[in-house]
């Protein structure tokens, strides 16, 4: 990648987005504890176990080491889109189903945003600007639905026995299995519909030299 280039400054800047987001979010999770009651360890824990947050890590991850040049895992087209699948529907799940579940204020409202609408919408946005064209194909979506089906397994087991749950249309105690599978169904649709809307806009168009 070129120093200097449209590329280049785009991708520091929403790196930086990404990263200030997931630190201000870490740091908001840790003063957490004394109202929660958990342990700080389990704190830690629940932090990584949501979905938002391991895709925003991806998304920082896949920018940052794309800053170093190509050739690494997370420089690659299909890893990169799958990403942008995963982030997408971050997005929309949340603004669409879980926005109106509390009301965040001051920083959290702005970690908030930045971890569910500007690096979900920007992430897009460099996908479509800077991902060759012409490139994925349809089978591409098979792997990429193997990473929320195991957080979809492990938040399942966890569950009952932290007996916490990231998501609320997750809880088991709250709404039984065969309301969380039908949740879950929903929930598969969506990242496959997304998936295949981004593999048929990327074999549209000019292939790229």
């Amino acid at each position: 990648m070129r120093k200097g280039s449209a590329k280049y400054n785009f991708t520091i800047i929403l790196a930086l987005i990404t990263w200030f987001g997931l630190g201000s979010q870490f740091y908001l999770t840790l003063q957490t504890p004394a109202q929660t009651g958990y342990s700080v360890f389990k704190t830690v824990v629940n932090f990584f176990s949501y979905f938002t947050v391991l895709c925003n890590i991806l998304v920082a991850l896949t920018l940052t080491v794309s800053l170093t040049g190509p050739g690494s895992f997370f420089s690659r087209v299909t890893v990169q889109s799958a990403i942008t699948v995963y982030i997408f529907i971050v997005g929309l799940v949340y603004n669409l189903v879980l926005r109106g579940v509390w009301k965040p204020q001051g920083l959290q409202l702005v970690t908030d945003n930045i971890l569910h609408v500007a690096v979900p919408l920007l992430f897009v946005v460099y996908w479509v600007a800077f991902t060759p064209r012409r490139v994925l194909q349809w089978k591409d979506i098979l792997p990429w639905l193997i990473f929320p089906g195991l957080y979809l397994v492990y938040s399942l087991i966890r569950g009952p026995i932290a007996e916490w749950y990231p998501y609320p249309f997750l809880d088991l105690s709250r709404f039984g299995w065969g309301k969380v599978l039908i949740n879950s169904v929903f929930i598969t649709l969506a990242f496959l519909v997304a998936g295949l809307g981004i593999i048929a806009f990327n074999r549209s168009g000019t292939k790229d030299r």
